[in-house]
């Protein structure tokens, strides 16, 4: 079985944005995780500094772009440190299209930087799209070549994207890493995420959603697309989650060493707490260095309840 090659986190964002960068689109920089967005508190998706032109509320000055985007996130915030990959803070690597590409190029781009760029051998990946999608299931399998019984209908829980409630969204398709090709094709399960990771989400965005839930076209099909840098690090580091990834784990080596524990002997509720102190210490430098202070209400109220779960973490 082909093994795919080791590389850090720094070398998996420049590879990605210089893939892109190659194939016209111009890189931008992150946005604050203080959005101009008014109907979120903290950027939660790469695309969210782009709603406007998906919109139409604001012309682009690029038809393709391709950002390294930090994001915050915590409506998962229980399962921080307790699953292999659940985090508040994380980037995501983005390559967007603006009324010029859609459904087959993404889906072209996406399979040659996974498999040439990152080496990902073809046999271990498995990909979804929206159940509704015959337009993406026929690309995937006659153009990329996919074997039908790896190309897996999902219902619009799973693969029909949108930003919050309300706003732009759209059929998605993913890309999954098998850890274990071994098990065979027999009975593929995304939802076992010991086997499977989800690692790239196109989003083909060609509506919008009202708050009654309608759909409106846009005015131009776009393409909006994520791929986890922290996810890609676990793939390609081989390591058992993102934590212990060189992007979060020198965090929780000092934590430890602070602790005088060793994280490879200690407990399995020891290693929950170093990792949730891994990945608030993240989160909270990252909201200070964008302006954001401690408070009791709105964004401010989330960095003080991530403090203080650190806090409470560490034994304070």
């Amino acid at each position: 079985m082909t093994v795919p090659p080791f590389l850090t986190g720094n070398q998996i964002r420049h590879k990605f944005l210089d893939f892109y960068a190659q194939r016209g689109h111009e890189i931008l920089p992150s946005a604050s995780l203080v959005p101009e967005d008014p109907t979120v508190l903290l950027t939660i998706a790469g695309m969210l500094q782009f709603k406007p032109i998906f919109l139409g509320q604001r012309r682009a000055e690029f038809l393709r772009a391709t950002t390294a985007q930090k994001c915050i996130r915590t409506n998962d915030i229980e399962n921080v440190g307790r699953t292999a990959r659940h985090h508040t803070f994380f980037e995501m690597l983005g390559n967007f299209s603006f009324g010029d590409y859609f459904k087959e190029k993404a889906i072209a781009y996406a399979w040659e930087l996974s498999t040439q760029v990152y080496g990902l051998p073809p046999e271990r990946l498995v990909v979804s799209v929206f159940r509704e999608d015959d337009e993406a299931f026929a690309i995937w399998r006659d153009q990329i070549g996919i074997p039908a019984h790896r190309i897996q209908r999902m219902d619009e829980a799973d693969n029909f994207w949108v930003s919050g409630v309300t706003g732009p969204c759209g059929p998605c398709s993913e890309i999954y890493y098998d850890f274990h090709p071994e098990l065979g094709d027999a009975h593929i399960d995304l939802e076992d995420d010991t086997r499977f990771i989800e690692f790239y989400n196109l989003v083909f965005m060609q509506y919008n959603r009202d708050a009654d839930g309608h759909l409106t076209p846009l005015e131009k099909q776009n393409i909006d697309t994520g791929m986890g840098l922290e996810r890609m690090a676990q793939i390609l580091q081989r390591v058992p989650n993102n934590y212990e990834t060189d992007l979060i784990f020198p965090i929780i080596a000092k934590a430890a060493d602070l602790a005088h524990i060793d994280y490879s002997e200690a407990s399995e509720s020891a290693k929950v707490s170093l990792k949730v102190i891994g990945d608030h210490v993240r989160s909270v430098v990252q909201m200070i260095a964008d302006g954001i202070t401690a408070a009791n209400v709105g964004r401010g109220y989330i960095l003080r309840r991530l403090i203080r779960r650190w806090y409470a973490t560490a034994g304070y």
